[in-house]
C-alpha cells in the first residue's frame, strides 16, 4: 500500500463511526506483515505536513508493532520483519528524535529504547558513532543527549560482565559531555539543561566535573526571569540545574560516602571523595538551606534532596564534626520550620481536605517531600546523636507546646503546633524506649494531643489523630484516655454504611475517566474500613484500578514532566488493589476471578519496569498467592520474574521477595518439587548461595535467606535428600563469618530443621563436612548464654526455641553409633531446659492475650451501657470491638512471620512472637514429640535409657517429670481442640 492510501486507512481508524473504525483496524492488522510497511509508517510519524491526529495513530502503531515483533520471543521463531526494513529504519530513526513534538517523541523514544535493547552493539554498531558525532553538532545535541539517555539505561541495572559495551559508550561520550557542560556554565542563563552521569574515576577529570557542579550550586539564581506560576517556578531551567547537581552530588555520597563497602579498586577514590569534595558539598548545602530562614525561595525536590545529603552525614563522625557547631540552627531555624503547616498547606486544606490527608499517607509523595525528608533528619539525629539533641529538641517541643497552651484563642502559633505534634510522632519509636520520656507519654497525650479532637482548625484535628495513632499501643494507666482517644478517630464512619453501593457506582464512574490520586485513597479508607461488606464489588473495584493503573503508566511515559504525578497514583492504585485483596481473605473463590485482572499488571511490574512499586506488586502477589484456594500455573510464571530481580537488582526487596516465595514453596509444594521446566529447586538453590556467598553482603541483608531454607525443609520433608549437603555446607560457611547474634541463631535454626528433616542423614553430613563438633559447641553456648536480666540472649522467640526443640529432640531417637552416652546426656539435658523455656513463654504470650482481651471485652461493654445512657456518647459496634480477632496486619510480611528483627536490639520482650506464622511444624508439639522419643528409646534399648536416667540430678529429673507431665495436659487440650473444631464444622 502506497502512502497517500496508508494515511487515508490510519485517518478512518480514527473515526467515530464504529464500521469504519473496525474495518481499518482490520486493514492495518492485515498490512502490518507486508515488506516497507513500517517504513512508511515512520514516514508519516515524521511528515510534518500531514494531520497530527494520524501521526499520532501511526506512531502507537509503529510502537506497538515494534515492541511486539522487532526481536521474537520464540528464538526459533521466524523474523516477521524484513531485514532491510529494519535496517533502513535504524539508519533513519535517530536524526527525527529532535524535529517531532513531544507527544510523538515519546512513542518514538520507546521505539528507539526496543531497538537499542535488542539490536546495540551487535546489529547497531555505527550507534554510538552517531552519538558522538551529533553531541558535537550544534543541531543535534539535544537528540544526541536524548539518544544517550536511552542507551546508558539500558546497562543500568546489568551485572558488571554485561556492562562492558557501557564502557566504551562512556569512554568515547564522557569527554565531549564535559565540554558541552563547561561551555554551559559559562552562559549567564543557559537554555537547557542536563543530567550527567555520576561517577568518573579519574582525578583530574573528577575534579573538572566538581568545579563545574560546586560552581553551579553556589552560584545565585537570577532574580530575572524567574517565573511568578509557583508551579512554572520549579520547573525553571535554574532550578532544574540545582535540583540535578544535588541529586547527582547525593548519589556520589551514597555510593562513596562509606569506606567499608567500598570493593578495593574503589577505595582509593572514595578516599579522595571523602576529603576533598563531601565537606565543600555539604557547606554550599547548608548556605542554599538558608533560604529557610530568610523567607527566601527553595524548590521542595531541592530542599529534600539536600536534607537528604544531611542525613546522610549525621552518621560519619567528620561531616557531623562539620554540622555541630550550626546544629541549633539546622534544628530550630530550617528543620522545624519545614515541619510545620504552612501556606501550600492552608490552600489543599481549604481545597481540598481529603486530600491533604491522602498527602500525608503516601510513600511515593514521600520521596519528594521536604517535610518527610525533615522528619527523616530528626530521626537519624536522634537515633544515631541522640545524646544532648533528644534532649534540646524535646524541650524546644515542650516549649512550643507551653507557648500555645497560654496564649489566647486568636493569637495561639496554630502551625507551629502542627509541627509540634508531627515531631512528636516522628519521634515515637525513640520516645517509647528512652527514660524519663517514656514514662510521660499518656501525660503528654492527654494534655498536649487529646485537646486537639475538638479543635475549631482542622489540620490540627487531622494531626491529633495521626499522633494518637502513633501512640496507640503504649499501655495506659488509665483506660478512660484510650477510650477517649477511640471515640475521636472513629467517629462518623458508620455514617456512609447506608449510601455505600451508591458510592462505589459513583467511583466506578469517576475512575473510568480519570485517575484520580484522591479518588483512590478515599476508595482505600472505604475498603479498609467496611472488610467484607466490600466483597460484590472486589472484582469490579480491581478492575477500574488495574485500568486506572494503566493510564497513570502511560501518561507518567508519554510526558517525562507528570512522570512524578503518575507514578504516585500509580502506586495509589496498587495499594488500593492491596486494600480489597486484604478484606476479601475469608473468599477465596474470588481471588480466582480477580487474578485474570492483575496477571498482566503483576507480569509488567515485576521487571525492572517495575522498580518504583515493586514493593507493592510484591505485596498483591503475597496475598494472590496465600489466599488463593491453590496457586495456578498463570501465577507460577512470576517465579521466574521474581528471582531475576532478586539475583539482578531486586536484593533491597529480599524481605519482601521472601513472603510470596515462602507460599509457592509451602502453598504448591508438589508443583515446586515435580516441575522442571523451570527447574524451581535450583533456582532457588542459585539465589540463595549467590547471596550468602556474597563477600559484601552485611548480616542484616541475608536475614530472608535462612528462613527461606527452613521453609524449603519443612515443606519438603522426606522429599529433597540430595539438597542436605548443599545447604549444610551453605549454612556453616556463611555462619563462620557471620558477627550478628541474631543471624547466626536463624543459621543454627537452618541445621535444627534439617535435623528434624532427617536426623540420620544430617548428621552423616556434619561429620563428613567435618564440623558436628565444632556446630554443637557453638549452639550449646548460644543456648547457654543470657542477658544480664537473665533472659536468654539467643533464640528469642517461641519459633526459634520450638525449633531448636524438634532439631534436638530427633538426635535424641538416633542410635548409639551415631550418638555417644556423653553427647547423648548434654543433648537431653539442653532439650529439656529449652522445653521449659519455651513452655513458660507460651503460657505467658497466654496470659498477655487473655488479659487483652479482657481489656477488650470491658471496653465493649462500657461503650453498649454508655451508649444506652446517652446518645451523644459514640458507642462501638461488634465489628470495631472484634479487634483480636480481625485480620489487619501492618504489612502482609509481619504476618507470616518475616519482618526483620534488629539484632542489637537490647529489649527484652521475650514474649513477643510472630503469632500469624503459619509452617508444616504448627501441628508439632514439642512436648508431645519429646516424650513419644524418650518412650521409644526406652523401648527400643532399654540399657542405654537406663544409663541416661542415671545421669540426671534431682534438678533434671524434676524438669523431665514436668515436660512429661506437661505432654499428656497437651495431649488433652489438642483433642479437646479438635473435637470443637469438628463440631463446628
Amino acid at each position: 500500500m502506497d502512502l497517500p492510501s496508508l494515511v487515508v486507512v490510519l485517518r478512518a481508524a480514527l473515526s467515530h463511526a464504529p464500521e469504519e473504525r473496525k474495518a481499518a483496524e482490520a486493514s492495518l492488522e492485515q498490512l502490518q506483515y507486508t515488506p516497507q510497511h513500517l517504513v512508511r509508517l515512520l514516514q508519516i510519524i515524521v511528515d510534518g505536513n500531514c494531520d497530527m491526529a494520524v501521526r499520532q495513530v501511526a506512531s502507537i502503531h509503529f510502537k506497538n508493532f515494534v515492541a511486539k515483533n522487532w526481536s521474537p520471543v520464540d528464538p526459533e521463531e521466524k523474523q516477521k520483519i524484513p531485514e532491510t526494513d529494519k535496517s533502513m529504519v535504524r539508519e533513519n530513526i535517530l536524526g527525527f528524535v529532535t524535529q517531532l513534538p513531544p507527544l510523538l517523541r515519546a512513542q518514538l523514544g520507546e521505539s528507539i529504547k526496543t531497538l537499542i535493547v535488542v539490536d546495540y552493539p551487535e546489529q547497531w554498531p555505527n550507534l554510538l558513532h552517531w552519538v558522538t558525532h551529533n553531541l558535537e553538532s550544534q543541531d543535534q545535541i539535544f537528540g544526541a543527549l536524548y539518544v544517550l539517555r536511552i542507551l546508558a539505561r539500558k546497562y543500568e541495572f546489568k551485572s558488571e560482565e554485561e556492562r562492558i559495551p557501557l564502557y566504551q559508550v562512556v569512554e568515547e561520550s564522557f569527554p565531549r559531555l564535559l565540554n558541552i557542560f563547561s561551555k554551559l556554565v559559562q552562559i549567564p542563563n543557559p537554555p537547557i539543561e542536563l543530567e550527567i552521569p555520576k561517577q568518573l574515576f579519574d582525578p583530574n577529570v573528577f575534579n573538572a566535573w566538581m568545579v563545574l557542579f560546586l560552581n553551579l550550586l553556589e552560584r545565585p539564581v537570577p532574580v530575572d526571569g524567574q517565573p511568578s506560576d509557583p508551579d512554572a517556578r520549579k520547573s525553571w531551567g535554574w532550578w532544574k540545574v540545582k535540583k540535578w547537581i544535588a541529586h547527582i552530588l547525593n548519589r556520589l555520597y551514597t555510593r562513596f560516602a562509606d569506606l567499608k563497602i567500598q570493593k578495593p579498586e574503589s577505595k582509593a577514590f572514595a578516599q579522595m571523595f571523602q576529603k576533598n569534595y563531601a565537606g565543600k558539598i555539604l557547606g554550599c548545602h547548608l548556605q542554599l538551606l538558608n533560604a529557610i530562614r530568610t523567607g527566601g525561595y527553595l524548590p521542595d525536590r531541592v530542599i529534600n534532596l539536600i536534607l537528604q545529603y544531611l542525613t546522610n552525614s549525621v552518621t560519619k563522625n567528620s561531616m557531623y564534626q562539620l554540622m555541630q557547631p550550626q546544629m541549633d540552627i539546622i534544628m530550630f531555624e530550617i528543620i522545624f520550620p519545614l515541619l510545620c503547616f504552612n501556606d501550600n498547606d492552608q490552600m489543599l486544606w481549604d481545597e481540598d481536605p481529603h486530600e491533604y490527608v491522602r498527602k500525608g499517607y503516601d510513600i511515593i509523595e514521600d520521596l519528594y517531600s521536604p517535610r518527610t525528608a525533615a522528619m527523616d533528619f530528626v530521626n537519624e539525629l536522634v537515633r544515631k546523636r541522640g545524646k544532648g539533641n533528644l534532649q534540646k529538641f524535646i524541650h524546644f517541643i515542650v516549649g512550643i507546646f507551653m507557648r500555645y497552651d497560654e496564649a489566647s484563642i486568636e493569637l495561639k502559633p496554630y502551625r507551629q503546633k502542627d509541627g509540634a505534634l508531627l515531631a512528636i510522632g516522628t519521634l515515637c519509636d525513640r520516645l517509647k524506649q528512652t527514660d524519663p520520656y517514656k514514662g510521660e507519654l499518656e501525660r503528654m497525650l492527654v494534655q498536649h494531643v487529646f485537646p486537639e479532637f475538638s479543635s475549631h482548625v482542622g489540620h490540627l484535628r487531622a494531626k491529633a489523630a495521626w499522633v494518637a495513632g502513633q501512640y496507640a499501643h503504649i499501655k495506659f494507666s488509665d483506660q478512660n484516655n484510650f477510650r477517649k482517644a477511640m471515640h475521636c478517630v472513629i467517629a462518623d464512619l458508620d455514617e456512609i454504611r447506608p449510601i455505600l453501593p451508591q458510592l462505589l457506582d459513583e467511583f466506578f464512574k469517576l475512575m473510568s475517566e480519570v485517575e484520580n490520586e484522591d479518588l483512590v485513597f478515599t476508595l482505600e479508607t472505604i475498603v479498609d474500613r467496611f472488610g467484607e461488606e466490600m466483597a460484590p464489588y472486589a472484582l469490579g473495584l480491581c478492575q477500574s484500578l488495574a485500568a486506572a493503573f494503566w493510564r497513570c503508566m502511560a501518561s507518567s511515559e508519554a510526558d517525562e514532566e507528570a512522570e512524578d504525578t503518575g507514578a504516585l497514583a500509580a502506586v495509589g492504585c496498587l495499594r488500593a488493589i492491596s486494600t480489597i485483596l486484604e478484606s476479601i481473605s475469608s473468599l477465596p473463590h474470588l481471588y480466582i476471578q480477580i487474578e485474570p485482572t492483575l496477571l498482566p499488571i503483576l507480569r509488567k511490574m515485576l521487571t525492572s519496569d517495575g522498580q518504583d512499586v515493586y514493593e507493592e506488586v510484591l505485596e498483591i502477589v503475597s496475598y494472590m498467592t496465600f489466599y488463593s484456594p491453590s496457586i495456578s500455573l498463570d501465577m507460577w510464571s512470576l517465579w521466574p520474574l521474581i528471582m531475576e530481580a532478586l539475583n539482578d537488582w531486586a536484593i533491597d526487596f529480599f524481605e519482601n521477595i521472601l513472603v510470596p516465595l515462602d507460599n509457592y514453596v509451602s502453598r504448591g509444594t508438589e508443583h515446586f518439587l515435580t516441575c522442571k521446566d523451570p527447574d524451581y529447586q535450583h533456582s532457588l538453590w542459585k539465589a540463595l548461595s549467590t547471596i550468602m556467598t556474597d563477600q559484601n553482603m552485611e548480616d542484616s541483608d541475608i536475614v530472608p535467606a535462612p528462613k527461606l531454607i527452613e521453609v524449603f525443609f519443612q515443606n519438603c520433608k522426606g522429599q529433597v535428600d540430595h539438597w542436605v549437603e548443599p545447604y549444610l555446607r551453605l549454612t556453616i560457611d556463611r555462619l563462620r563469618r557471620t558477627e550478628k547474634l541474631y543471624l547466626k541463631s536463624l543459621l543454627l535454626q537452618v541445621i535444627a530443621n534439617t535435623l528434624y528433616y532427617n536426623p540420620s542423614l544430617a548428621l552423616q553430613k556434619l561429620h563428613t563436612l567435618g564440623v558436628a563438633t565444632e556446630i554443637f559447641n557453638l549452639w550449646f553456648v548460644m543456648l547457654q548464654q543470657v542477658k544480664r536480666s537473665g533472659q536468654r540472649a539467643n533464640f528469642k522467640r517461641e519459633y526459634a526455641k520450638k525449633v531448636c526443640c524438634l532439631g534436638l529432640t530427633s538426635l535424641i531417637g538416633l542410635p548409639a553409633s551415631h550418638i555417644p552416652g556423653e553427647a547423648l546426656e548434654r543433648i537431653f539435658k539442653s532439650t529439656l531446659e529449652l522445653l521449659v523455656a519455651y513452655k513458660d513463654q507460651v503460657a505467658e504470650s497466654k496470659r498477655q492475650n487473655e488479659a487483652a482481651a479482657e481489656d477488650l471485652d470491658g471496653f465493649d461493654a462500657d461503650e453498649e451501657d454508655e451508649e444506652v445512657e446517652s446518645d451523644k456518647e459514640m458507642g462501638l459496634d461488634d465489628e470495631d470491638g472484634d479487634v483480636a480477632n480481625n485480620f489487619n496486619p501492618k504489612s502482609f510480611a509481619e504476618v507470616r512471620g518475616f519482618h526483620r528483627e534488629d539484632s542489637e536490639d537490647d529489649s527484652d520482650d521475650e514474649f513477643s512472637d510472630d503469632e500469624e506464622l503459619q509452617t508444616p511444624i504448627d501441628e508439632v508439639d514439642p512436648f508431645i514429640f519429646f516424650v513419644e522419643t524418650i518412650q521409644a528409646l526406652q523401648a527400643s534399648d532399654p540399657g542405654r535409657f537406663q544409663n541416661l536416667m542415671q545421669t540426671m540430678d534431682f534438678h533434671y529429673q524434676a524438669l523431665a517429670s514436668g515436660v512429661a507431665q506437661h505432654a499428656e495436659e497437651r495431649k488433652t487440650e489438642i483433642a479437646k481442640e479438635k473435637l470443637e473444631k469438628a463440631n463446628a464444622q
